[in-house]
């Protein structure tokens, strides 16, 4: 495989978008801090991140059979640097006090699709 640059490089010549973000798949610590204690400041925490642009998409995961939550949640983040990426990931306070771990990986965004629609008359906004 080739370098990530490299790799980005290719993918903007081909007409791909080549966005870089950064995924965060967080899951909970057994025998860490209840969940639910701390999610008031880490909702907090993402408005935060989502008023100063830094936080693309976020939410929970399910089970693998789609019909349970346990617990694992999926953050995209746009950041400047894995670095700087790592750093909004360890202030969030899930991390900070030990609730959560996670993994973080740099993320090529390339093809896909949203759906916007702006309701005039009903002052409204849909993303689908």
């Amino acid at each position: 495989m080739p370098d990530w640059t490299s790799y980005k490089d290719a993918a903007k010549a081909r007409g791909a978008l080549a966005l870089d973000l950064f995924m965060v798949h967080t899951v909970p610590v057994p025998g860490g801090p209840a969940v639910p204690d701390i999610l008031p400041d880490h909702l907090a925490y993402q408005r935060q991140l989502e008023s100063d642009g830094s936080l693309f998409l976020a939410g929970p995961l399910s089970d693998d059979t789609g019909t349970q939550i346990e617990g694992a949640g999926l953050v995209i983040l746009r950041a400047q640097s894995l670095d700087h990426a790592r750093a909004l990931a360890d202030a969030d306070p899930m991390h900070s006090l030990g609730a959560r771990s996670y993994t973080l990986r740099r993320w090529l965004v390339n093809e896909g699709s949203l759906t916007l629609s702006l309701g005039l008359s009903t002052a409204t906004i849909t993303l689908a």
